[in-house]
């Protein structure tokens, strides 16, 4: 009879710790962004408040759904057999997060910005084509 020998991987605590930090990471990034970017999207569509709010939240669920999409791509952990191992694995996937997140924020912040710049230069477009009474 054939013994297998059952080795114990530490793959499942990778697992348990991944998820809830990097929901977290990207749900409190999520927060933060477009909470301060309510000023931004007011601006851009000319003090009309509801469609700014509009525009924001569709902004935040799609901030929500390439961030947490991201992440359960990347979740792939290979046999963890030690907890130094766990550590290193979960700081190089956790690290690399975080990186990808603060990269899309400023990515994010750059198109508030081209959006605030177009509605400014289009504001000022319109004053000048006003005829002067």
């Amino acid at each position: 009879m054939e013994t297998t020998a059952l080795t114990t991987t530490y793959n499942f605590s990778a697992y348990m710790i991944y998820l809830p930090i990097v929901i977290t990471l990207t749900v409190f990034v999520s927060q933060f962004l477009f909470k301060n970017s309510k000023t931004f999207m007011i601006d851009i569509f000319h003090q009309k408040e509801d469609i700014a709010m509009a525009t924001n939240s569709l902004f935040k669920i799609g901030f929500y759904l390439l961030n947490i999409g991201f992440a359960l791509c990347i979740i792939e952990f290979f046999q963890i057999d030690t907890v130094e191992r766990l550590v290193v694995a979960l700081s190089e996937k956790i690290g690399g997060f975080s990186i990808y997140l603060g990269i899309m924020m400023l990515l994010n912040l750059l198109l508030f910005l081209k959006g605030r710049k177009h509605a400014i230069n289009k504001e000022n477009r319109i004053k000048n084509e006003t005829p002067a009474l």
